[in-house]
């Protein structure tokens, strides 16, 4: 007879993987941003650079990503939300 911690075991991990997966998606939505400035020739000097890739909240992430897009500043990238 097991000890019935298989289903313990699963959520722990599951919540672990869910941790990893939104880490992730934060550190990619970061540098999609840089590179999409990169692409368009925008500068990115390091206290926006550090900004940008020291951000976890991926909702403000999301905001800078659609603005790196025309943006031609980071000043108009990291404008307040």
């Amino acid at each position: 007879m097991g000890t019935g911690l298989s289903h313990f075991r699963g959520f722990v991990a599951e919540s672990f993987r869910d941790e990893g997966r939104d880490e992730g998606r934060v550190e990619g939505r970061a540098e999609d941003i840089l590179r999409i400035l990169a692409v368009r020739g925008v500068t990115v000097p390091d206290e926006a650079r550090q900004r940008i890739t020291a951000c976890k909240d991926l909702a403000v992430l999301d905001v800078w990503f659609e603005r790196a897009v025309t943006a031609t500043t980071t000043d108009a990238v990291l404008a307040e939300i």
